[in-house]
């Protein structure tokens, strides 16, 4: 680790991962445990869950998987003490769960539609910060980080969805703000198109060899998730309250 003054020890952190069975969660996972991290993975597709538990383990790491549904309150606050339990500690919140919702029109979307976004990507961040924070409180660290979209600034197909992350980015904002002098960091990441399940079945194979960005291309879910590990990491001394571009230089 460079010499950083105000850098903490590195040590073998627990993490918990919401959304953490494939695209950026699953690689978050992967690239913080061969940090030497141990994770719970907290989604609700259990095979491709598994899968993640089997291959963090691989690198010699412990891993859980905890089926959640990340709008259930109770069931948030139960898969963080069960990590603490496995654990021993918790250190390091990430938040990839979420949907991309419907693709219309704002007056062909529904109060339903608006409302299960808003569930999935808004108040299951809110619920599993509430019941991360106060861990990394008691233990003196902790870095948490959201994923958010630049759908927040409009999109008008997407109204839920940049809605709901407009909400991340605020939240990241005043949560950022609130704990810094205690070691407890909240940081975004805002990737541009990554190549995951959400993006990749909505375009022609010919669009994505090329997509018009300035870079050429959609970032791999790795490209992404090595942001998230430096905000994650003790690396990280001075970084709270921000939102990182991974966009390939698209603005």
């Amino acid at each position: 680790m460079p010499n950083l003054r105000f850098a903490a020890p590195k040590e073998r952190r627990a993490a918990l991962v919401t959304g953490g069975a494939r695209g950026i969660g699953r690689a978050a996972a992967l690239r913080i445990a061969a940090e030497g991290r141990d994770i719970a993975i907290t989604d609700v597709l259990e095979e491709e869950a598994a899968q993640t538990v089997a291959d963090i383990e691989a690198l010699g790491q412990d891993a859980i998987f905890v089926e959640t549904d990340v709008t259930d309150e109770a069931a948030v606050h139960a898969a963080v003490e069960t990590a603490v339990d496995r654990f021993g500690r918790l250190d390091i919140l990430i938040c990839c769960a979420g949907i991309l919702g419907w693709e219309k029109p704002f007056l062909e979307q529904t109060a339903e539609q608006f409302a299960k976004v808003m569930q999935i990507n808004v108040h299951g961040v809110y619920y599993a910060h509430q019941a991360a924070i106060p861990k990394m409180l008691e233990n003196g660290w902790g870095r948490c980080v959201t994923i958010t979209s630049g759908a927040r600034r409009g999109s008008t197909n997407q109204v839920p969805y940049g809605v709901s992350k407009g909400a991340v980015y605020s939240f990241v904002g005043a949560l950022g703000n609130a704990w810094p002098k205690e070691n407890v960091f909240v940081n975004g990441v805002e990737p541009g198109r990554a190549l995951t399940d959400m993006v990749v079945p909505r375009f022609s194979e010919e669009f994505l060899k090329d997509p018009g960005n300035p870079i050429g291309r959609y970032s791999d879910p790795e490209e992404v998730a090595e942001v998230i590990e430096f905000l994650c990491s003790e690396r990280n001394t001075y970084t709270t309250g921000s939102v990182w571009s991974v966009k390939g230089a698209t603005g």
